[in-house]
């Protein structure tokens, strides 16, 4: 099979590259490859079962038309400030225009046009405060907030238009491997079961969101395309009451707080609130358990909850930033019997694990039903949780009550998005005719940037001659 165009991946940055190249009326071939499922065929057994049933032969939350975002919480940051470091690679200006544009993609598709975080300048001004006296910087970020459920909607209707358009989306075929000639990518090889195929491609687009980074990473390897270790986020996710946080909530709905806590002095950084949210299970390959956390627009909790992560970097002799965290994971997995761990901030403190019997008796009830009360503390690296548990109580002075005994923390949350692939500003990759985004490429995290660097792309295709 021959195209103009293979994209590897329907999350956001492959499906916003075939937007945009439809967009600017290019006319040329494209194929969009997803080992998932449609948009409207992807369920998780768990609201029904209310436990992981461990889905083989991938997980529904992360995979399939959309990636991630369809289970997601379905907040777009629409601040250049926020979601990686894409405006390294190309320029801020450019990245906020392209947001600004791409919002309004997402609202032709039926986003709420409401936009969270503005106004309430003095309330804001206050809050700044606090988080300056207690060493911390606050990120202004309007949030638009989809919500999971109209998040789903939104993706089944830009899955429709794709399709209607003329770009060919083959569901339940997993790439397994490019077709390189020398230096160029001349395509992929897929398969589905026994079957597979050959698609030869002028580009090839790989968008594998952060569930592919590690199979992206082994390419990398093979091929010689030109990469460096990055950053790798290993963390937890905390719930509160929504009394703690209303505030923060109502004047912000989502506080991006950074903070390099002594003594390692480290990045730590919050990510993903989930006002009246609720805490969630992702698995990955090897049969990783990793949590997360999402908000509907209708329905809501008593909690809300947020992730804490700490970036870790490494260079020499070990520069395999990915296995470091997967084995962090499968440790805290182990603890939990294949599931999540939790744990109350006050038994951190005292050095004792959690029972179940005391979560049961807290005002503060888990919105993750099946998570394993225990001690994360026995699989967290020592450097990491030193560095959350001074970054929660300096959150405490601008959250009062963040920092309270029955404060949950679930274990692992893990980001992985490490490998940095090099590329020119038009995504270009050392191998002609292989470019690489989204969260899989390093230098994106999270829908809206992903979204974004796929309209990048869209455009240059659309002008290739």
């Amino acid at each position: 099979m021959n195209y103009d165009v293979a994209i590897v991946g329907a999350g956001p940055a492959g499906i916003f590259t075939a937007i945009e190249m439809l967009k600017k009326g290019s006319d040329k071939k494209i194929l969009i490859v997803e080992k998932g499922k449609a948009v409207e065929d992807r369920r998780c057994p768990k609201s029904v079962t209310k436990k992981c049933a461990s889905c083989k032969p991938y997980c529904h939350i992360t995979t399939g038309f959309s990636g991630a975002g369809a289970f997601s919480d379905g907040k777009l940051s629409l601040s250049a400030d926020v979601g990686g470091d894409l405006p390294n690679l190309i320029g801020n200006d450019i990245v906020q225009e392209t947001i600004d544009y791409t919002d309004k993609i997402y609202l032709e598709f039926g986003a709420d046009p409401h936009i969270e975080g503005l106004g309430n300048d003095d309330e804001v001004k206050d809050i700044r405060k606090r988080a300056i006296q207690a060493g911390l910087r606050l990120v202004d970020c309007p949030i638009r907030h989809m919500g999971t459920e109209k998040a789903q909607e939104i993706y089944l209707a830009i899955e429709k238009y794709l399709m209607s358009a003329g770009v060919d989306i083959m569901f339940g075929w997993e790439c397994t491997d490019l077709i390189l000639d020398g230096s160029a990518c001349l395509g992929i090889r897929i398969t589905s079961g026994d079957r597979c195929e050959e698609i030869h491609a002028k580009h090839t687009v790989v968008a594998t969101g952060r569930r592919g980074a590690e199979w992206l990473e082994k390419l990398c390897s093979e091929y010689n395309i030109a990469h460096q270790p990055g950053t790798v986020d290993i963390g937890v996710r905390v719930e509160v009451r929504n009394e703690v946080i209303e505030r923060v909530n109502k004047v912000l709905y989502e506080s991006k707080l950074i903070g390099y806590p002594k003594p390692f002095k480290n990045k730590v950084r919050t990510f993903c609130q989930n006002p009246g949210g609720f805490v969630s299970q992702e698995n990955y390959d090897n049969d990783l358990a990793v949590v997360n956390g999402h908000s509907y627009k209708e329905i809501k909790s008593n909690n809300t909850n947020l992730a804490i992560l700490c970036s870790h970097n490494f260079s020499e002799p070990f520069n395999e930033p990915i296995a470091y965290a997967q084995k962090v994971g499968e440790l805290t997995n182990m603890l939990a019997s294949g599931h999540i761990l939790v744990q109350r901030f006050g038994d951190i403190l005292d050095g004792k694990r959690t029972w179940q019997k005391e979560l049961s008796q807290s005002n503060l009830k888990p919105t993750l039903p099946d998570a394993v009360a225990g001690d994360i503390t026995a699989a967290m690296p020592y450097r990491a949780m030193v560095n959350i548990i001074n970054f929660i109580q300096a959150v405490d002075h601008v959250v009062p009550g963040f920092a309270s005994i029955e404060t949950l923390l679930y274990s692992p949350e893990l980001k992985f998005y490490s490998n940095r692939i090099k590329m020119d500003s038009e995504f270009n990759t050392n191998v002609a005719g292989l470019h690489c985004l989204g969260d899989s490429s390093g230098w994106t995290r999270g829908l809206m940037m992903a979204s974004v660097m796929g309209v990048l792309m869209g455009r240059v295709l659309a002008n290739d001659k």
